[in-house]
Order: C-alpha cells, then structure tokens, then sequence
C-alpha cells in the first residue's frame, strides 16, 4: 500500500514530527509511505518538497495579509486562525498520482487551499486526515479555548473582533468548508479521545468518520539513559533536581509558562532549578524564581533526548492541549510528568501512577505535583510505569497497525461509493 502523507512542514511543529515519526512507522511496517511538505529540512528521500514556486510563499503572506485586515491589523491572533485562501494544487504531482490513499496533516498557512482540498476529495482517492487540533472542525479556529460556537450551524469566531462583517466572513469560510465536505468523505481520525469527542460535536463534521489514533514515538531513541552523563554533556548542574519545561515557542501564552513562574515560586525545594528547552527560552528567565538554564530552540533529536535524561521532572501547563508529543518523549525517557487536567493530556498521564495531572490553570496544584514527584512520591516506580505506559500505547508497531486498518476501511468504502 503506498501512502501519501502532506504536511505543511517536515520537521518543525508537533504536527510535523509526529506525521514524520507515522511515515518512519508505515515503513517500518510493510507500507510504502512518503511524506509531501512546503517545507523540507532534511535530505530524507523519502520527503518530497513542492516543486520550486514564487507563488508558495506568496500563498501564506496572502492568507496572512486577509487576517491580518480581518483583525483590525492586530498580531494578537494572527496565527491562531486560517482561512485557507490559497495553496497549492497536489493532485498533479506524480507523488499524488501513484498513491493509494492520501493522508492529511497539518495543511495550513498556504500548504493547501479549500479548493485544493476539494480537488484532493474529488480525485476518487480515499483520503484520511489526521487531526492535530480542531482546525478542521471549526471554521477559523485551531485552538477553541472553551469556544462552543463549532458545535452548531454557526461560523462564528471568538477571535475576530466587531462583529457584524466578521461574523459574516467567519460564517462565509464555515459554508466553504461545508460546500468542500458535501457528498465527499474523509476518514477523520484525532490524535486523543478528547479530540475526537469535541470533533463528533461539530455540526461541520456530522456524518462523518471519526475515530482516535494516538501518535507514534520511536522507543529505540526515547528511552531511559543516563541522568548524570546527560547532564555532564549539556552543561547542567549534577546537583540540582531539574525541573524541565519545553516548547517550541516558550513565549506561547498557551503553553502555559506563566503557571509554571507562579508555581516555582511557591515550591519549597532549596536545590531545585527550571531547564527550558525552546525558542525565545532567554526571555523567560528573569521571570522565574528559581535558578533558570535557557537552552534555546534545538533541532537535535539526539541533543533533545539527552535533555529528557537530564531533567527530573517535565511540566507542560498548557491551556490546549491535543496529545503533547513532548509528553509523551519525555514519559519514553523515564521522566514523570505533570501537565494541566485538559485536552489528551489526562490520557497520557495517569494521575499518581507515572506523573501527576494538576486542576486547570491552578498554579497552586501545579506546584504540588511537582514537589509530589521530587520529594515524596516512589520516583522510580513512577519512571517505570512512564516508560510502560509508552511503550504499551504509542509504539511504531501499535499506531501503525492501526493506521493500516483505518486505510484499508477507507478504501472499501471509497470503493463501495463508487
């Protein structure tokens, strides 16, 4: 079975690594898969970049020029919606052409139009698409934020200010999508149970496939190391209890760091200290409590699983959360966890079993997780029951099996409608 899977990135994003670690997984699981972005950052063969376009950057200022017009030429929002107003036709390429079923990923910012995916569903192919946030479901949004307007036959959007023509507009994208879906089916599958519950309440999605496949993690890379030759390679303290926080932009107020500066102040460890993996890291550090190393943004994989061995604890308070692939790694490592009771993020932790799941948005609980972890709590029974816990759900071998089946099903049915 040859699979096309297209993402707009190869590498950057937690859409892009894990579309990247499924196509690894396919292949290593007698599928032949390949991968399709904008932006190729590898020489893999197996990634095949757009070819060479002035339009393809022209399609994402494009999109990003009507936002931006859209939210009175505030940056506040800039990148949490998209229109899809432009992108690129797939359907010609000979990658597209040779492909048994094609397999959406994160396709914004340019990668694909609603008329280049209306193309796509009008192809004949079956087509499957992952869902990494609610995106698809909604008509702007990617994150919702407790936003229940989804749900129903109105497009209106939280984050586009003055109501009135933009309620309109966000109305006019909801009925594109609409148009785009009508007597077309995509097997829809979300990456936690959480997201394929908010995805079965869209009115957008009604009469659809959905279903939830966990992403993959290569457990022959992520695994339990050596925390103090981790620590020795990186620069980092052999005496301190690390506390790890890690994104790709630190300064997303969704990740939540803000709690974590709230929470560190309330934490009554002397040796304990904050590593922060992620761009714009530097800029946080003055804000903390504790003593603070700021690595930056690292694209290593081998770098970023010696990070995992160094730290003692990982926090992720984000606000909106799917199924975190940084969780996740860090679980793979042996590192317990604790992360906000919300999204996918209750699925990967199981509360005082291999991490700690805090209440949301309290800065109070969040601190006692973490000194549960450090100080009282059985750390290395938690750090079994973490790998455990990787190794029995987000396999290769696991999450491509089931990727397989949903294949299969999306071509019979492909073939029963035609």
């Amino acid at each position: 079975m040859r699979i096309l899977i297209v993402n707009t990135s190869e590498r950057t994003g937690g859409a892009a690594v894990a579309a990247n670690r499924l196509m690894k997984a396919l292949n290593n699981n007698g599928a032949k898969a390949k991968m399709l972005v904008r932006d190729k950052e590898t020489e893999t063969l197996t990634v095949v970049p757009l070819p060479h376009s002035p339009r393809l950057r022209w399609h994402f200022l494009w999109e990003r020029l009507v936002i931006f017009c859209r939210l009175h030429f505030s940056r506040q929002h800039l990148f949490e919606v998209d229109i899809a107003n432009a992108g690129y036709d797939i359907t010609k390429l000979p990658e597209f052409q040779e492909a048994d079923v094609i397999h959406l990923h994160w396709v914004n910012q340019g990668m694909l139009s609603l008329k280049g995916i209306q193309k796509i569903l009008q192809s004949g192919k079956p087509v499957v698409w992952t869902m990494h946030d609610i995106w698809p479901a909604t008509a702007l949004c990617h994150v919702t934020l407790g936003c229940q307007h989804f749900t129903s036959k109105c497009g209106n959007c939280r984050l586009l200010p003055g109501g009135g023509s933009s309620h309109d507009y966000s109305t006019t994208i909801w009925q594109r999508k609409q148009r785009m879906l009508a007597d077309e089916n995509i097997y829809f599958v979300a990456c936690s149970h959480w997201l394929e519950s908010e995805a079965k309440r869209s009115a957008l999605l009604k009469g659809q496939k959905i279903t939830s496949i966990p992403n993959p993690i290569d457990t022959r890379i992520y695994k339990r190391g050596n925390k103090q030759e981790a620590r020795q390679r990186l620069g980092l303290p052999l005496d301190k209890k690390l506390i790890l926080f890690a994104s790709q932009r630190v300064t997303n107020v969704n990740k939540g760091m803000d709690y974590l500066i709230e929470a560190c102040r309330q934490l009554q460890i002397s040796d304990a200290a904050v590593v922060i993996l992620g761009g714009h890291a530097e800029e946080v550090v003055s804000q903390l409590s504790l003593e603070a190393y700021p690595l930056g943004y690292v694209n290593d994989e081998q770098r970023i699983v010696d990070v995992y061995h160094a730290a003692d604890v990982f926090v992720l308070p984000s606000l909106s959360e799917n199924l975190p692939n940084t969780i996740m790694e860090a679980m793979a490592c042996g590192v317990p966890c604790v992360g906000f009771k919300v999204g996918g993020i209750p699925e990967e932790i199981d509360h005082r079993r291999n991490g700690y799941v805090a209440e949301y948005r309290s800065a109070e609980d969040l601190a006692r997780g973490i000194c549960w972890i450090l100080t009282e709590a059985d750390y290395e029974e938690l750090s079994k029951n973490a790998v455990q816990k990787v190794v029995q759900n987000y396999s290769q071998q696991s999450v491509a099996s089931k990727y397989l089946d949903v294949y299969h099903q999306a071509q019979a049915f492909k073939h029963y409608r035609l």
